[in-house]
């Protein structure tokens, strides 16, 4: 029998739901909806999808009020689907813990692939003791050595500082998934270090001159602007 990954559509307009069902229906998915947020909650509790999408705009709630509940208990994937476009909702829910945010209109190909890397996220980190990340990423010329704590370009070491590893291990744990500044600064300095986007800008700057073939036309590393950062996914 395939088993296949289950989907939960969180969203409000019926023609929209209806194109959710056909597309992923049609690319082997099993896809359950709701159309308000305390249905999508009661689904999120019975019927454990393998990855979530969710509206912002429902009747009855605000999407980030899931959002938010959801991570108190869970990590299961849920990709925020909106015409919300301001990049201060992109970097709340981002930091409320989505794993990705997808502004309306969008393609079939981007929801298709965004889905299955959220999915093969959450299987890895399953399968990884917790915290820890060990082994190999690799992207093209670049690897990223989780044992060694090394980055490597074209088989030569990147010769990285301590605090730009760590960046880039950490961007390369969540390959494909937006950092928040936010995010970012806290995993690396600390939480009491106070927000400052210059250190980080600056960080980001000189692991670019080390990584990128061409700093201003990256392959690897990419900002969203006023958002964060991110990786490109491992091939």
């Amino acid at each position: 029998m395939d088993i296949k990954d289950r989907v939960l559509v969180v969203e409000d307009d019926k023609s929209i739901r209806n194109f959710f069902r056909t597309v992923l229906e049609a690319n082997n998915y099993d896809v359950i909806m709701a159309g308000t947020g305390t249905e999508a909650y009661s689904l999120i509790t019975s019927r454990c999808p393998d990855v979530v999408i969710l509206d912002l705009g429902l009747p009855d709630m605000d999407g980030m009020k899931i959002l938010k509940n959801v991570r108190e208990w869970s990590g299961m994937p849920i990709i925020v689907v909106s015409a919300r476009t301001y990049e201060k909702d992109k970097v709340e829910a981002l930091d409320l813990g989505a794993d990705d945010y997808i502004t309306k209109p969008f393609g079939t190909s981007e929801l298709l692939a965004r889905i299955r890397t959220a999915i093969r996220h959450a299987r890895a980190a399953c399968l990884a003791p917790e915290g820890i990340q060990t082994g190999i990423f690799r992207s093209g010329e670049m690897v990223i050595d989780y044992d060694k704590h090394r980055v490597y370009i074209d088989g030569r070491d990147a010769g990285l500082t301590q605090n730009e590893y760590k960046i880039v291990s950490l961007l390369g744990k969540y390959a494909g998934k937006v950092l928040t500044y936010d995010f970012i600064i806290k995993e690396i300095w600390g939480p009491n270090m106070r927000t400052d986007n210059r250190i980080l800008r600056v960080n980001m700057a000189n692991i670019r001159r080390k990584i990128e073939k061409n700093p201003a036309q990256p392959e690897y590393l990419f900002t969203e602007v006023g958002v964060g950062y991110r990786i490109v996914d491992p091939d």
